[in-house]
């Protein structure tokens, strides 16, 4: 059983490189100040994390600045704190596909809409999330650092001291993302 999701997993990986590599994106970022919709890509299965979240969500909103988040929850009973909550969208095993690609209908308008900024909270690389964050038509795009930046999705990466602390995590984000300011374009 395990050998067989492994073999699903790895072809997943492999639609995933394709659909990256025929993918083009304009990469910008001018300053902190501009950003009006930033989205979130969130592993749920630390539910306690979601605390932290929407103390994220409650400053963003206060500088009047949208944030959408989309998680994904390997449980089969969604926790009642991720319900009735018009930010927060939150995936189910059933609306992952057989290679772990996400084929429901937020999470396609969540890929095609074009964040000024998206942060990846995915610490643990699960492959629906990835494929969002990856194919994700964000303007700028920030995570965690790995092991091969060359491949990475994010055009800011974050090297945090393990275990990272969401709450933690998104005060530097933000502090890096305040302190940069370019208003140069690139294509990748």
């Amino acid at each position: 059983m395990e050998l067989f999701k492994n073999i699903r997993l790895k072809i997943g990986k492999s639609i995933l490189s394709r659909k990256i590599a025929g993918k083009k994106r304009k990469v910008f970022y001018s300053d902190f100040s501009q950003v009006k919709k930033i989205g979130v890509v969130w592993d749920a299965s630390k539910p306690e994390d979601f605390e932290r979240l929407s103390k994220f969500y409650q400053k963003m909103h206060e500088k009047n600045i949208n944030v959408s988040i989309i998680s994904y929850f390997p449980g089969k009973n969604l926790p009642d704190q991720f319900t009735a909550i018009r930010y927060l969208t939150c995936l189910r095993r059933e609306e992952i596909g057989f290679f772990n690609n996400p084929y429901s209908a937020e999470a396609i308008n969540f890929i095609k809409n074009p964040f000024d900024v998206l942060i990846d909270i995915n610490f643990k690389k699960i492959l629906p999330l990835h494929y969002i964050s990856s194919l994700s038509d964000a303007r700028f795009k920030v995570g965690l650092s790995d092991s091969d930046p060359d491949h990475s999705p994010f055009d800011l990466m974050m090297d945090i001291v393990k275990p990272v602390d969401v709450e933690n995590y998104l005060n530097q984000v933000i502090h890096y993302l305040e302190m940069m300011n370019s208003g140069k374009a690139k294509t990748i």
